[in-house]
C-alpha cells in the first residue's frame, strides 16, 4: 500500500471497490455455469430460476438489515462479515449434491451481496471527501462490471473445455464433464472473496460513524490517514457544529425524528426507491445471469454464447469507465435519460427478433401427451428423428429442413404448473424429464407461495397434464450475433447512465440522518424486483416467449425516463447538505 493521503486514498476506493468485484461476481457467476448445471443436475426451469433468484432473494432481506446493522456494529466489520460469507459460500456451492445445498449456497452470496450493496457505498460515501465522492462510488459499479466481466471469461473457459469434451462424441464423458465444469466455475470465484477479506482488515473505519459513536480522537486519527492534518482538523470541527447544530434543535423541541416517512425525507427517499426498483425492471440481472441461455435460444452455439457473454461485459466495463469520465461532467439527471432512452430503443429491438422467430413455434402437446407414462412421468430424448415424428403433417418446411429445433414443455400436475429445460435437438444427449416431485411442492407452506389457491392433496394423485410442448426451428446463428448486438447496445446504454448513476442516487438523495436505514430500505425494493423477475424468467419464457419478457421490460424502462427527465433534480457539483435542502424547500 502506497504511503501518504493520496495512497491510502487510492487504497480505501480499491478495497470499497473490490466488493463491487464481489457484487458483480454474485450476479454474473451463474450464467456461465447455468447451461451445465441445468445439464446435469435434473432440475427443472422452476427450480433452476429459484437457485438464480436465491442470490437475490437473500440480497433482499440482508438489505433490510444492513443499514441497521451497519449502524449498530460498524462499517468495517460488516465489510469483513460480507467478504467472509462469500468464501464460505463458495465451497458450499462447489461441493453441493441436493437442490436444498445449492440454494443454502446461494442465499449465502446473495446475503454477502445484499451487505456489500449497501455498506460499501455508504463507506465510501462518508469516508471520501466531496471532490472524490463521484469518482470513489463509481469506482464500486467499475469494480462491479469487472465482475462482470471475470465470471464471463471463467465461464468461456470451461464452455471451451466442454466443446473438446463434446466433440469425442462420448455422452457419459460429456455429463461428467459439464458436472465437473459447473462447479469449477464457482470454484475460480474464490479468491476475489479472500482478497476483500484481507483489504478490509486493513482499512480505517468511517470517522463519521466514529464520531456518531463519541469516539472524536479514533475518527480524527481514520480522518489523517486521507487527509491532510489541516483538512483532519477543519473536517472534525464541521462534525461538531453540525452536532451541535441538532442538540440546539432537540432542546428546542423541535422534531428531530430520523423516520424516513419525516416530510422532509419522503421525496428523496421515494425517488431513490422509485429509481432503484425501476433500475432492476429493465430486467438488468436477469439479461446477465440467463445471458448464455438467451443466446443459445437466439441461434448461437453454446461456445459463441459464451463468447457473446464476454463482448457483453466488455461493453459493460468499457462504458462504465466512460460513464466516470462524464458523470462529473454532463450530471446524473442527463445520463440517466440518455441510458434509460436507450435502454428503451434496445429492448424493443430485442423484444421484436424474438418475436419473427417464436411465431413459427409449433405446439405438440398432443403426441407429446400420448408418450406419458403409466406412472404419470415422461422420458423423452430429443433428437432430429424424434422431432420430425412429434411434428403435424401440416408442419412449415422451416421444420421439416433439416436444421436443429428446441423444445420446452409446459406441464401440469392439477393446479401446479413447471416448465421444463428448453433442449436442442443437435445437442448430445438432450432430454426432457417430468415428473411429479419437480412440479408439485413438498409442503404446504412451499405450496402456499407457488399457488396459494391450488389444492396439494389433488395435485399429488393428479395425472401428468401436458399444457404446452413448443418445437421451434433454431434460429441461424446470424440471428443470434444480431440478438447479441443489440443486447450489448442495451449494455452500452444501461452503463453509461442507470449503470453508475444509481448508486449515486443511492448516496446522495438521502439525507445525511437517514442515509444507512434508508440505503436498506431502497435496495430492499430493489433485491425484491430483482428476485421476482428472476424466479419467473424462465417458466414465463416458456409459456408466452423471450419477446414478451423484453417489451415487459422496456415498458418498465418508460416509467424510468419519465421520473428521470421529468422528477429528478440535477446533483452534479452540489454538497450533501445543498441537496438536502433542496428536497427540504420542495
Amino acid at each position: 500500500m502506497a504511503a501518504g493521503p493520496a495512497g491510502y486514498n487510492r487504497f480505501l476506493m480499491f478495497v470499497a471497490g473490490l466488493g463491487g468485484l464481489l457484487f458483480g461476481v454474485d450476479v454474473g457467476i451463474i450464467s456461465g455455469a447455468l447451461p451445465y448445471l441445468e445439464a446435469t443436475s435434473g432440475l427443472d426451469a422452476g427450480h433452476l430460476s429459484f437457485i438464480v433468484a436465491a442470490v437475490l432473494l437473500g440480497a433482499a432481506v440482508s438489505t433490510l438489515f444492513a443499514g441497521a446493522l451497519a449502524d449498530w456494529l460498524g462499517r468495517k466489520p460488516m465489510l469483513i462479515l460480507s467478504g467472509l460469507l462469500f468464501v464460505v459460500s463458495v465451497p458450499a456451492i462447489a461441493l453441493s449434491h441436493s437442490y436444498e445445498a445449492l440454494v443454502l449456497g446461494r442465499l449465502l452470496q446473495g446475503v454477502s451481496g445484499g451487505l456489500i450493496g449497501v455498506v460499501s457505498p455508504l463507506y465510501l460515501a462518508e469516508c471520501l471527501s466531496a471532490a472524490s465522492r463521484g469518482r470513489g462510488t463509481a469506482v464500486f459499479q467499475w469494480l462491479l462490471t469487472l465482475g462482470f466481466v471475470a465470471a464471463a471469461v471463467i465461464g468461456l473457459y470451461f464452455s471451451g473445455r466442454v466443446a473438446e469434451v463434446a466433440r469425442l462424441g462420448d455422452a457419459q464423458k460429456l455429463f461428467v464433464f459439464k458436472d465437473a465444469a459447473w462447479r469449477g466455475i464457482f470454484w475460480v470465484s474464490l479468491p476475489p472473496g479472500i482478497l476483500f477479506v484481507l483489504g478490509s482488515l486493513l482499512v480505517s473505519e468511517s470517522p463519521r460513524w466514529l464520531f456518531q459513536r463519541g469516539r472524536k480522537d479514533a475518527a480524527l486519527r481514520a480522518l489523517r490517514r486521507s487527509r491532510s492534518d489541516a483538512q483532519a482538523s477543519l473536517e472534525l470541527q464541521e462534525m461538531e457544529a453540525v452536532a451541535a447544530a441538532e442538540k440546539k434543535r432537540s432542546a428546542a423541541g423541535r422534531n428531530n425524528s430520523d423516520s424516513v416517512l419525516r416530510r422532509k425525507y419522503l421525496l428523496p427517499f421515494a425517488l431513490a426507491c422509485i429509481i432503484l426498483a425501476c433500475n432492476q425492471a429493465t430486467g438488468i440481472n436477469s439479461i446477465l445471469a440467463y445471458n448464455t441461455t438467451i443466446l443459445i435460444q437466439a441461434g448461437l452455439s453454446d461456445n459463441q454464447a459464451h463468447l457473446g457473454y464476454v463482448l457483453l461485459t466488455l461493453v459493460n466495463f468499457l462504458m462504465t469507465i466512460g460513464a466516470i469520465v462524464l458523470v462529473d461532467r454532463k450530471g446524473r439527471k442527463f445520463l440517466l435519460s440518455l441510458g434509460s432512452g436507450g435502454v428503451i430503443v434496445s429492448l424493443l429491438a430485442v423484444g421484436l427478433v424474438f418475436q419473427q422467430t417464436e411465431k413459427r413455434r409449433v405446439d405438440v402437446a398432443g403426441p407429446l401427451q400420448a408418450r406419458v407414462a403409466t406412472n404419470q412421468t415422461l422420458t423423452l430424448a430429443f433428437d432430429p428423428p424424434t422431432a420430425t415424428q412429434l411434428l403435424p403433417p401440416m408442419a412449415t418446411p422451416d421444420h421439416r429442413a433439416a436444421v436443429p429445433s428446441t423444445l420446452i414443455v409446459i406441464y401440469a400436475y392439477g393446479d401446479f404448473q413447471a416448465a421444463s429445460k428448453v433442449v436442442r435437438s443437435d445437442d448430445p444427449g438432450a432430454q426432457i424429464n417430468l415428473n411429479r416431485s419437480q412440479c408439485v411442492p413438498d409442503t404446504q407452506v412451499a405450496a402456499f407461495f407457488k399457488n396459494p389457491f391450488a389444492g396439494l392433496a389433488a395435485a399429488r394423485v393428479a395425472p401428468l397434464r401436458i399444457v404446452h410442448a413448443l418445437i421451434t426451428p433454431a434460429p441461424s446463428a446470424a440471428n443470434g450475433w444480431l440478438t447479441a448486438g443489440l443486447i450489448c447496445g442495451f449494455m452500452a446504454a444501461f452503463a453509461i447512465g442507470p449503470g453508475v448513476c444509481v448508486w449515486l442516487a443511492l448516496s446522495e438523495l438521502m439525507p445525511t440522518r437517514i442515509r444507512s436505514n434508508g440505503m436498506s430500505v431502497a435496495m430492499l425494493f430493489n433485491k425484491a424486483i430483482s428476485t421476482t423477475i428472476a424466479a419467473v424468467f424462465l417458466p414465463t419464457v416458456g409459456q408466452h416467449g423471450y419477446s414478451t419478457l423484453f417489451f415487459i421490460f422496456a415498458g418498465c424502462t418508460v416509467i424510468y425516463f419519465i421520473t428521470a427527465t421529468c422528477f429528478l433534480p440535477e446533483t452534479k457539483g452540489k454538497t450533501l447538505e445543498e441537496i438536502e435542502e433542496y428536497f427540504e424547500h420542495k
